[in-house]
């Protein structure tokens, strides 16, 4: 494992850990403000926090065990528990929505006395505040270090603040306009927008553990592609990247004249593998399969000098994530014939 990906986990476990605390610290100030005011909006935004607290203790749970290096049992590692945690997040979240709408509707149905308004109210802003403040770290933590625990930790936290403020001005209406319905009504509002927050979570782990196709990452790897292109990279095509934890998984098709030796193809291909993984910052597992070129090839081949060239060169053809991830263009065209050496095509 290379510094600067035992420097990554360090990072990780540290914010987890930050989060767990400080989520302990909101949910204790959130429930003091709940009991104090018998507030319906409150108590949803209490609830939230036990959400958090648990779902933060999953984070950190995942956070440790995708640090695990790969093993026999796991050769690819075992970042895909971020998937798994996100997903649990999401779950939690939703499930704590119901929770707070069927609450609130009792409070609709039933009526309830709310009191301390205004120390409930203050404990809500500061807590606000502090998660607004949580979940920029953890956002910003998260995709320093690449994990998609953070990121979705972060992105929860920083919903519970949004919610929080929109529970401050609830109340703080209440308390203006002495109309108590509102309570209950900015309650179901939250646990609205907390479904919305959950759903989107538990999308993003399906995707993850489906290997849904990330046009970000695709993005990313194929300017490193091209930027570090040579004359000898014929073509590349069948492009894939799968992300797990904090590490890449990228494999794809690399053409190659078909006239090298072995010995020169492998220290070719070693050379190619290098560029890509410094380019990713070394943490990522590249596979190349190498083909040989076609008389098909030439047109497209800067390759100079070459004694095998069959066609001028014309042209050289731009390399975006979506070709790359396709058919070489000569296979697209159907003529692939005529690769071996001598071979008429």
């Amino acid at each position: 494992m290379n510094s600067e990906s035992r420097t990554d986990i360090a990072l990780r476990k540290q914010a987890a850990v930050i989060s767990l605390c400080v989520g302990l610290l909101m949910l204790l100030m959130k429930s003091a403000a709940y009991v104090l005011t018998n507030s319906s909006a409150i108590f949803s935004d209490a609830l939230e926090s036990v959400v958090h607290v648990g779902a933060t203790t999953m984070a950190l749970f995942s956070v440790m065990l995708s640090a695990r290096p790969a093993d026999r049992s796991h050769p690819y590692g075992h970042g895909k528990i971020e998937f798994f945690s996100a997903g649990i997040e999401g779950g939690l979240i939703v499930l704590a929505a119901f929770a707070i709408i069927y609450q609130a509707s009792l409070a609709l149905i039933v009526g309830r006395d709310l009191v301390q308004l205004d120390v409930g109210l203050g404990l809500t802003l500061i807590a606000s505040v502090v998660n607004l403040l949580l979940g920029a770290f953890l956002v910003r933590r998260g995709k320093q270090t690449s994990s998609l625990t953070l990121i979705a930790d972060g992105k929860h936290v920083l919903t519970d603040s949004y919610t929080s403020f929109g529970v401050v001005l609830g109340v703080g209406l209440v308390m203006v306009t002495g109309i108590t319905i509102l309570d209950p009504l900015v309650a179901i509002a939250v646990a609205v927008n907390i479904i919305v927050s959950g759903y989107k979570l538990m999308r993003v782990s399906v995707g993850g553990l489906m290997d849904e196709s990330d046009q970000e990452t695709l993005e990313m790897v194929t300017a490193i592609i091209n930027r570090e292109r040579r004359p000898e990279w014929i073509n590349l095509h069948h492009l894939r990247v799968l992300r797990s934890g904090g590490a890449l998984n990228v494999d794809f098709h690399l053409t190659i004249p078909f006239y090298w030796g072995v010995d020169k193809a492998h220290r070719f291909h070693h050379g190619v593998n290098d560029r890509i993984r410094a380019g990713l910052g070394n943490n990522a597992n590249v596979m190349i399969h190498v083909d040989p070129c076609t008389f098909a090839c030439c047109a497209l081949c800067r390759v100079d000098p070459c004694s095998e060239r069959r066609t001028d060169f014309r042209e050289d053809p731009s390399w975006s994530a979506a070709s790359l991830t396709g058919e070489a263009p000569y296979a697209r065209a159907g003529n692939s014939s005529g690769r071996a050496a001598g071979q008429e095509p």
